[in-house]
């Protein structure tokens, strides 16, 4: 199990995530005796159902918590099974050898959720054909409500029950007119891939690290070099690039504050998973590999807020 909760707003909900979600998802596995995409639905759903009734609780004394909420992707290999769900802009790459030639392709397996995608706009635009105003271009940038870039998270309440869309909410947040449905999903998007020996891993990793790097680029990165410290590797690599965009030195980069570099690039979260052949073989011909699950650490640099990844 692998997940990466981008948050927004504050850290409450990518805090909440991260203490809940693997536990629903081993609940649900459990009472169904398999994993599936269904069970990562309700695993997901009642995470967010979790978080609703956080809100609930904390609204009189903590109103601005409606406005906090989290990009969720994560990733669950399961009998030789890879299930990939995504709500928001972080995405999953797999790295896949071609015999033929030894190179390493990269497949994308996430499907995102940013108003910046024109599919993502005629989405939105479909579910409210009444409101003329779902998707505004602010700034040269595409978002919901002219308020925030992504379509599906978990957490942003005040996007998905209109009680609490009102004082004392900041006004910032407050639309003009009350909404009957939803305007943020909580519907992931999953991916369910069955791996092969020429799988070779997988990067996941919040939107901060493809803003600097196209999918193959990240990819031959990780190939090209040893295994230990991919993700750190990556990082850096596109700290660099986002220096170079700002036409200054990395090393000067690293020297600004956490809360003024968000103002130079996002916030980068990425885990690289690597895939054994031999037990991917086994796991698909029925013989039982190791059973392991391990909590543990990403490489996350952060430049605004201590939320957990």
């Amino acid at each position: 199990f692998v997940g990466v909760y981008d948050g927004h707003g504050g850290p409450e909900t990518s805090r909440y995530i991260n203490d809940h979600l693997f536990h629903h998802l081993r609940r649900f596995a459990s009472e169904h005796q398999c994993m599936s995409a269904d069970v990562i639905r309700k695993a997901v759903q009642a995470t967010e159902e979790g978080f609703l009734s956080i809100v609930s609780k904390q609204w009189p004394v903590k109103p601005q918590i409606a406005a906090v909420g989290s990009c969720c992707l994560l990733g669950v290999i399961c009998n030789g099974m890879l299930y990939v769900a995504n709500l928001g802009d972080s995405r999953a790459v797999l790295g896949r050898l071609v015999k033929a030639t030894g190179e390493v392709l990269a497949v994308q397996l996430s499907t995102e959720h940013n108003a910046c995608l024109e599919a993502v706009r005629q989405e939105l635009r479909s579910t409210h054909p009444d409101d003329s105003h779902i998707v505004v271009l602010k700034h040269n940038v595409w978002r919901v409500k002219g308020l925030i870039q992504v379509s599906r998270s978990i957490g942003d309440v005040y996007l998905k029950k209109a009680e609490f869309n009102r004082e004392p909410l900041y006004a910032k947040f407050r639309l003009r007119e009350p909404f009957r449905r939803p305007i943020l999903s909580s519907e992931p998007s999953i991916s369910v891939h069955e791996l092969q020996p020429h799988d070779q891993f997988v990067i996941f990793a919040s939107d901060g690290l493809w803003e600097h790097l196209s999918n193959q680029k990240a990819v031959d990165i990780v190939q090209n070099n040893p295994h230990n410290g991919s993700a750190k590797r990556l990082v850096k690599i596109a700290l660099q690039e986002a220096a170079k965009k700002r036409e200054m030195r990395y090393s000067d980069l690293k020297k600004i504050d956490r809360g003024v570099r968000r103002h130079f690039h996002d916030d980068i979260t990425v885990i690289v998973v690597f895939l054994d052949s031999n037990l991917v073989s086994r796991a698909t011909t029925g013989s039982k590999g190791p059973h392991i699950s391990v909590r543990g650490g990403g490489i996350t640099l952060r430049s605004n807020t201590p939320a957990p990844s």
